[in-house]
């Protein structure tokens, strides 16, 4: 089988070591270090880290003291943290259609989702490309709005040699299947000294000293232990962003023209990390999207569908109050793209025999 991610962190054994040894084993010195680091990758005066990438959402909503009715205007198509995160901070959620190509919020129809309650712009970097920053960024700042950048999956990419993460408050996810991974952890990123005081207050029970509080807070915290499986991959993050380039440009190359499936963009003035290589299976295909998927996995080709539906299309959400009027048929391209998305392998670990086989593969499933 050829998985669909490979998780190698075994360059951390030392450093881990060293903790374990050390006798703290919680936040300290080591999650100073790799948040140092993380600064440095995402261009920001500022990186928080916090135990994942749906608390890092939660409290960057958190420190701008949204009040109730203030709406946060973010993708249908992501991951269900953004929504929950959203729904946790007690926001109203609207919705903006996406574009095909970027697989993020067009900014035309962010723009008309706005509203005066709106408080909040939440692009989500899709798959390790950006959303249009440079029409995100000039929208919120003509309307006077925060920008949250919901950066799970892009550390590293970058709009026009703009960091991800570094247009407002970023937020990134370490989970295991991530470009970089701590097992469970995240990363709030910022330029503002005011908000990363306020986040580092908020995630540690709302203390600035021991039995010192300030506010009314969580225990939000990175272990050592966490941020010592993460060093050693931020050192070398443009060697991995690298070879997921290469895989990723292989696999265009050798997919293009295949009849029905349409292989994904490197967009003008990004830098493309390719957390997942997500190609859209059309309704001429031979196959559909689930047919291929099926095809691939018995053939031991790996892949995964993120995601099947729109966000909001569950009942738990459908009949969520902090949605207002919001309805499948209102985002058709979001719904598009969910009924044809399908990820396929793209991560470092693969060899050149992979790609030849991932090529051959999809390419004789769908006829060509």
């Amino acid at each position: 089988m050829i998985p669909i991610t490979v998780v190698d962190v075994r360059d951390a054994e030392d450093l881990v070591v060293e903790v374990l040894r050390s006798g703290s084993i919680a936040q300290g010195p080591m999650v100073k270090r790799f948040e140092d680091a993380f600064a440095a990758v995402s261009g920001t005066k500022h990186a928080i880290a916090v135990n994942n990438g749906t608390t890092a959402l939660v409290a960057a909503l958190q420190v701008l003291d949204l009040q109730p009715g203030d709406e946060v205007v973010t993708s249908p198509f992501t991951f269900v943290a953004t929504l929950n995160a959203i729904l946790e901070a007690g926001a109203t959620v609207r919705f903006a259609d996406i574009r095909r190509d970027d697989f993020a919020m067009d900014p035309e129809n962010t723009a008309a989702a706005v509203t005066d309650r709106t408080k909040v712009l939440m692009p989500v970097h899709l798959y390790g490309q950006t959303a249009d920053m440079g029409k995100l960024a000039p929208l919120a700042a003509e309307r006077g709005l925060q920008v949250i950048e919901d950066s799970a999956q892009a550390v590293g990419a970058s709009f026009e040699g703009k960091p991800a993460g570094s247009f407002g408050i970023g937020c990134f996810s370490l989970y295991a299947t991530k470009n970089i991974t701590t097992a469970e952890g995240g990363v709030i990123t910022t330029d503002d000294d005011e908000l990363a005081d306020k986040l580092r207050v908020l995630r540690n029970q709302g203390m600035r000293a021991r039995y010192q509080y300030e506010v009314a807070g969580h225990n939000y915290r990175m272990t050592d232990l966490h941020a010592a499986v993460g060093i050693p991959q931020l050192a070398k993050l443009d060697q991995l962003t690298a070879a997921r380039q290469a895989n990723a440009k292989r696999l265009s190359e050798g997919l293009a023209g295949t009849p029905g499936l349409e292989v994904p963009q490197v967009l003008p003035g990004r830098e493309h990390v390719w957390h997942q290589y997500t190609v859209l299976v059309g309704p001429h295909a031979m196959l559909s999207r689930d047919e291929l998927a099926a095809a691939l996995t018995e053939r031991g080709i790996g892949n995964g569908i993120y995601y099947p539906k729109i966000v909001f299309d569950y009942d738990c959400y459908a009949v969520h109050e902090l949605i207002p009027g919001a309805r499948v048929e209102d985002f058709p391209v979001a719904r598009s793209v969910a009924e044809q998305a399908l990820s396929l392998p793209v991560h470092p670990h693969l060899s050149e025999s992979d790609l030849e086989t991932i090529i051959e593969t999809v390419r004789e499933v769908l006829g060509a």
